[in-house]
């Protein structure tokens, strides 16, 4: 009997349609030579402290560090658990050869090699890796199945992902809670870990940032000619005396156009979506966390209309191109407006679409081609991004003009810029975002992408003007909100717009697209920051323990990032897995050897109560 064992009951379902496994079975289904079992995700972890040893049971900095050697696993405290886990041990026992159908992912890999290490499986192992659940995949997918071993490198940098957040966060919060904490208030540990105090710590960075910001007045000087508005080219003026002076030279003085030109630009459709991007797309335009999204995209993987959703790159591979037609053709009912300009053409090939030197283990998220059916009302907001996106990448690129008009008036530069869309192409897949901008950031976008026709100038026409010079303030930067918190985790806190520079970047972001929305959960529930409208702010309790970290190791979305950079090279196999767990080792004893000697009496506030927002989400 062949034995395939699934991340979720509901995937298990639809492997075990695809082969005949059809007769139902407590913990399994069963039918033409497989039986196809399931996990509820992770049924083993890493052993707790007192499996070691028993007196690290005891929460006492004299225990510290606590450094196993080897690390071991064990099943979930969970009768649930156990008894599905021992459904699947009876299946394993007596297998031919078993499949791994985990999501295919480092998470996915973890989960079934613990399985079967803790059920101590002597049979084959094969590996199903696909990137969708639609019947298609999943059978293509059992043609073509792997030697279990072609992914041991993945399994081996979710090991060390595990442990080096074991190490860290088991020997940090003790540490931190023992040294800092209120134990005499019975307070709540203070919970520190590899990727959310970095992140908690750019929060915090932010806060503070606006905390202390002094504005400092500024001058703009601009004029009107035409009912066109002009702006110096000096830009900002720092000193009033020095701008109410250009303002008086100008005054009284003719204006004249000293040069017109017009270039004529295009611009690509937008990329397709990863899992962070669409992260940040969904909480601009309809306010869902990281948290939502990701299960809503989970969600619509799970009912096949979906490809695979945690996933880091942009791109498609090659090998999809042939199926991009069919996939249209599928989503076609729900789209037939925006199909009318691809049919009869062949489907563009762009290299910013299709490269398979940018996919690793899947491309981007995309439709599967099957309709969409029966979706709440924000699974179809999701679905519908991901569609859009999907098709505006076989439109033209957008032409446009961009006219600038130069002149001056008593030798004084100014200068203003027209846009004229001349084909609108890939922008007719959006139109609807200009009418349903819904808070100032969409608006701010969307009136970016307008057009701003000019009137016909001519160089050389001179003519009366009305200057102005106004007066301005500079201001703070604007606090966090999860979206623009996930793109600074995944370039390690680095504002980068381009979006080529964020791709290089992504090897040293902190934390992976499939964890960065439950690291951002923890640090709500740990009560170390809060959510007001859409900003992000931090608690006294998690503004303290920043303060009171002075390790820079600890809290650097920089060193962070390296680390994660490193987990990647161990999965490339560049990078040796035992020399990672070493340097983690290393850095927590010098880090508890730090404390330890720490002399001060400082201790952190305590958030006494959760606070709930309007939509009644816990802070």
């Amino acid at each position: 009997m062949i034995v395939c064992i699934a991340e979720k009951p509901s995937v298990a379902r639809d492997i075990a349609r695809m082969l005949g496994a059809t007769s139902q079975h407590e913990g399994y289904l069963e039918g033409n030579g497989y039986q196809v079992t399931w996990t509820f995700g992770h049924l083993c972890e890493l052993k707790y402290p007192e499996d070691y040893c028993p007196q690290w049971r005891q929460w006492n900095l004299a225990y510290l560090p606590m450094l196993p050697s080897p690390f071991g696993i064990r099943l979930k405290q969970d009768e649930g658990v156990q008894k599905q886990f021992h459904i699947i041990e009876g299946l394993m026992k007596q297998a031919e050869y078993i499949v791994n159908c985990g999501d295919a992912g480092q998470e996915g890999e973890l989960i079934q090699r613990w399985v079967m290490q803790k059920v101590g499986i002597s049979c084959p192992v094969k590996r199903l890796w696909i990137s969708s659940l639609t019947e298609e995949s999943i059978r293509e997918g059992f043609q073509h199945l792997e030697p279990a071993s072609n992914r041991d490198s993945l399994y081996m940098a979710g090991l060390c992902r595990a442990i080096g957040d074991w190490v860290l966060g088991m020997n940090a919060t003790r540490l931190y809670t023992l040294k800092y904490g209120r134990r005499e208030m019975k307070a709540p540990p203070l919970s520190v870990g590899r990727v959310q105090t970095p992140t908690l710590a750019l929060i915090v960075k932010r806060q503070r940032e606006i905390e202390n910001f002094v504005p400092e007045p500024y001058w703009v000087l601009a004029t009107k000619y035409r009912d066109t508005l002009f702006t110096a080219q000096k830009g900002k003026y720092l000193n009033e005396e020095e701008a109410q002076q250009a303002l008086a030279k100008i005054t009284g003085h003719p204006f004249t156009v000293t040069s017109v030109t017009t270039k004529r630009g295009k611009e690509a459709p937008p990329r397709l979506y990863d899992l962070t991007s669409l992260q940040v797309e969904c909480n601009r335009k309809f306010s869902y966390s990281a948290d939502i999204t990701l299960n809503l995209i989970q969600s619509l993987y799970e009912k096949h209309v979906t490809t695979y959703p945690r996933v880091d790159t942009t791109f498609l591979s090659d090998d999809i191109y042939p199926k991009c037609p069919q996939i249209l053709n599928g989503i076609s009912g729900l789209y037939m407006d925006l199909m009318t300009p691809l049919r009869g053409k062949k489907l563009k090939k762009s290299k910013k679409v299709f490269d398979s030197s940018k996919v690793t283990d899947h491309h981007a998220i995309i439709p599967t081609g099957v309709a969409a059916n029966n979706l709440t009302d924000a699974e179809r907001n999701v679905f519908d991004l991901v569609a859009r996106r999907f098709i505006s990448v076989f439109y033209d690129d957008c032409v446009f003009d961009t006219t600038t008009v130069e002149g001056e008036a008593a030798e004084v530069p100014f200068k203003v810029q027209g846009k004229h869309i001349v084909e609108e192409g890939w922008r007719a897949v959006y139109k609807k975002d200009k009418k349903t901008a819904d808070d100032d950031d969409d608006q701010e976008r969307a009136d970016k992408d307008e057009e701003r026709l000019l009137p016909d100038f001519h160089k050389g026409e001179s003519g009366p003007h009305e200057p102005q010079l106004t007066k301005k303030m500079t201001t703070p930067p604007k606090p966090y909100t999860e979206a623009t918190l996930l793109r600074a985790m995944e370039t390690a806190g680095k504002t980068v717009d381009d979006e080529e520079l964020r791709d290089a970047m992504k090897e040293n972001g902190i934390g992976r697209p499939s964890t960065r929305a439950a690291i951002i959960q923890t640090l709500f529930r740990r009560r170390y920051i809060r959510l007001e409208r859409k900003s992000l702010y931090a608690t006294a309790t998690g503004c303290e323990l920043i303060d009171i970290i002075r390790e820079e190791l600890l809290k650097s979305a920089e060193l962070t990032g390296r680390w994660e950079k490193k987990l990647r090279d161990i999965e490339r196999k560049t990078y040796d897995a035992a020399a990672f767990v070493t340097e983690i080792k290393e850095m927590v004893s010098s880090i508890v050897a730090q404390v330890k000697a720490d002399t001060s009496n400082r201790r952190v506030t305590v958030v006494p109560e959760e606070v709930k927002t309007k939509k009644g989400r816990k802070q």
